[in-house]
């Protein structure tokens, strides 16, 4: 029960004080089960990830605190990509 955070665990103990100990335990795993938090892919992410996963010959790189914004250029006159050190 240790990997519970504070609001599962209360509705665990409201579960098993309103419909009794094995019932409420049989109840809140199947909510659990129904509700769990699945890792939802972000594609920007997983891509700027394999981009720079893929540069040869950098050892590591540090970004720093408080990282860096990236901007892709739009419109007519714009080319590339900026890179701006976020302060």
């Amino acid at each position: 029960m240790s990997d519970l955070t504070k609001g599962e665990i209360r509705k665990l103990n409201a579960l098993k004080k309103s419909i009794g100990d094995e019932l409420g335990q049989k109840a809140f795993d199947e909510w659990r089960k129904a509700n769990s938090k699945l890792e939802k892919s972000d594609k920007v992410a997983e891509k700027i990830a394999s981009i720079l996963s893929s540069a040869e010959g950098v050892e590591s790189l540090n970004l720093g605190a408080k990282g860096y914004t990236i901007y892709k250029s739009r419109g007519r006159g714009g080319k590339g990509i900026k890179v701006v050190k976020n302060t």
